[in-house]
């Protein structure tokens, strides 16, 4: 890796653990050009492929987006629709693929938004779906 400081191009590693649950990698790493010493985290990526068949990157921020929609005006606190994100991409991340499609992360939205609200699994499902009716 660069030295961010010199600019040198190797680096050693001093110090690696895991965090985030284990799934992020922190670095301690020293420059043998400069003596500096930085840290880098490194994270495996997940990505998804969209209807289209473009890529991006999974966005646990798309995820809160979605369901807070669908959880306007009941009463879901902030902290609960976190841990459903974080719970989502546990689940993707648990398949074991670097690329997983769009309609997997919506599936994967839909069990942990019923056992937190009922109402608003529906207007998730709906949307998803495409329900005309129930």
């Amino acid at each position: 890796m660069i030295c961010p400081f010199c600019r040198y191009e190797d680096s050693r590693v001093v110090d690696s653990r895991p965090i985030e649950d284990g799934t992020q990698i922190r670095r301690r790493r020293e420059c043998p050009q400069c003596s500096q010493r930085f840290s880098t985290q490194e994270v495996a990526l997940l990505n998804i492929i969209k209807r289209s068949g473009a890529t991006e990157p999974f966005s646990r921020e798309k995820v809160l987006v979605g369901v807070r929609k669908a959880c306007q005006g009941r009463p879901v606190n902030e902290d609960d629709l976190v841990l459903l994100a974080q719970r989502v991409e546990e689940t993707l991340r648990s398949t074991g693929q670097a690329e997983i499609e769009a309609q997997e992360v919506g599936m994967a939205i839909l069990a942990p938004l019923r056992e937190l609200d009922e109402v608003a699994y529906l207007r998730y499902a709906s949307v998803y779906r495409n329900f005309a009716s129930l």
